[in-house]
């Protein structure tokens, strides 16, 4: 993704941002849940709110931390299971490119 989905936050407000990096730090490293857990569950919320970047911000990051396609998929089955079949095309839209 060439440009952060949250990009134009960092221009309007980057001292909040700095916050919500450093507690994006806390909530995804590694714990009783790895990184990469916590990356596909946020993934998945992000496909059932329908945002198509953040699912590819996340699945980008998910990725780098040992995810694999087949988790990335999983992780889409419960969003759709619990969200609705809206959240597989946000993920479609979000994940273009990027799992080829």
């Amino acid at each position: 993704m060439s440009d952060h989905p949250l990009s134009t936050m960092r221009k309007l407000d980057p001292e909040f941002m700095k916050h919500l990096e450093d507690t994006d730090a806390l909530v995804y490293a590694d714990g009783a849940l790895p990184r990469r857990v916590k990356l596909l569950i946020a993934m998945a919320f992000d496909a059932a709110n329908g945002a198509p970047g953040g699912v590819r911000a996340l699945a980008e990051q998910a990725l780098k931390a040992g995810a694999s396609k087949e988790e990335i998929a999983e992780a889409l089955r419960v969003a759709f299971h619990l969200s609705g079949v809206g959240c597989l095309y946000a993920a479609s839209f979000g994940l273009k490119d990027l799992l080829e």
